[in-house]
């Protein structure tokens, strides 16, 4: 099918990594751009895909060995049947019953970012999991000692030879391997997508809900990504609680307070709940925030005047909402817990 990941898709820049790989019996994967979408951010260059880096990533993101007490995973807080997110709290839970500070943000498209987390806080994907390793309330753990833990397991030091070509089992292998495996995450075939490439189209009462979306919400939350990937202030008052001013917390800089990471909507309609401390639990509650808002100079542009949407219009923006609910990603085995 068009524009979606498979492993013989091609892509010129990941090329250039096979030849490093040449002498080694390792199954390069060819990352494909879906049409009209924009160059990726993350270099290919600098971490070939390979099945057997993608596979080791995998075991690596469902194995809880990662964490202090090896109780917690990646896909602890990332789900893949709720769009690698978690939906069943607000706030991302660690080990020892302890809850962060945050509700965890979806993994999807991250070849596209170059910030992550709600605050930016980093800025390369290999980095990414460094954050939750060793968060104290989340995995608590170091990665010189989740290196230590792998490299006793005869199962991780044939993935890690498979891999990189011997049993070592490094830092930076882990965190690459684990890169492989987040690259991979991408939701391209939605309802619409379909629509986009004609081979679908939207009901009269979705196709409304696309003129909203465009019109109020499609600044921050551009196409195809719904995202730009930049930091926005959301109208939200301060937790009290949490207190947390989002991407001040990173740059000092006055002007950042409360302001926080755009997320993707793709399948935001199994990634509840909302905004970065989960205090909205549906999709509605989240649009008619947005409609009471205004009059306010630090909201982005569009929302600086009241929406004033009507119920039907606000049903309409969230059955457009619900056409990017990609299935075929959200029930993809090859991003599944790994039974072998």
């Amino acid at each position: 099918m068009k524009g979606r990941v498979l492993h013989s898709a091609i892509l010129g820049l990941a090329c250039l990594g096979c030849i490093a790989f040449a002498n080694r019996k390792t199954t390069p994967i060819y990352f494909s751009i879906p049409k009209n979408w924009p160059k990726p951010q993350y270099d290919f260059a600098q971490n070939p895909l390979t099945e057997e880096g993608f596979q080791l990533g995998r075991q690596l993101f469902y194995d809880p060995i990662l964490s202090k007490d090896n109780t917690i995973s990646c896909a602890s807080c990332h789900l893949q049947a709720t769009g690698f997110t978690h939906v069943d709290h607000a706030l991302s839970h660690g080990i020892d019953g302890k809850i962060g500070t945050r509700n965890s943000l979806a993994l999807v498209n991250l070849a596209w970012s170059k910030n992550f987390m709600w605050d930016g806080g980093v800025n390369h994907l290999d980095m990414q999991p460094l954050n939750p390793i060793t968060s104290s309330v989340e995995m608590d753990e170091t990665l010189e000692r989740v290196a230590y833990k792998l490299q006793q397991i005869p199962k991780y030091q044939r993935l890690f030879t498979d891999a990189f070509g011997d049993s070592g089992v490094t830092g930076q292998r882990i965190l690459k391997a684990l890169s492989q495996f987040e690259l991979l995450l991408v939701s391209c075939n939605s309802r619409y997508d379909r629509v986009t490439r004609g081979e679908a189209q939207f009901t009269e009462r979705e196709q409304k809900g696309y003129a909203l979306f465009q019109s109020h919400c499609a600044s921050c939350h551009k196409e195809p990504l719904f995202t730009s990937d930049t930091f926005e202030y959301n109208g939200l008052a301060i937790d009290t609680t949490l207190n947390d001013n989002g991407r001040f917390k990173i740059t000092q800089e006055n002007r950042d307070k409360l302001r926080f990471k755009v997320p993707s909507l793709r399948n935001v309609q199994f990634t509840f709940p909302y905004m970065h401390n989960g205090r909205f639990k549906t999709l509605t509650e989240v649009v008619k925030h947005y409609n009471t808002l205004g009059d306010d100079k630090q909201l982005p542009k569009p929302l600086g005047t009241p929406l004033d949407l009507s119920d039907n219009e606000r049903t309409d923006l969230v059955l457009f909402l619900k056409t990017l609910t990609d299935n075929d990603f959200l029930s993809n085995p090859k991003f599944s817990f790994p039974r072998e």
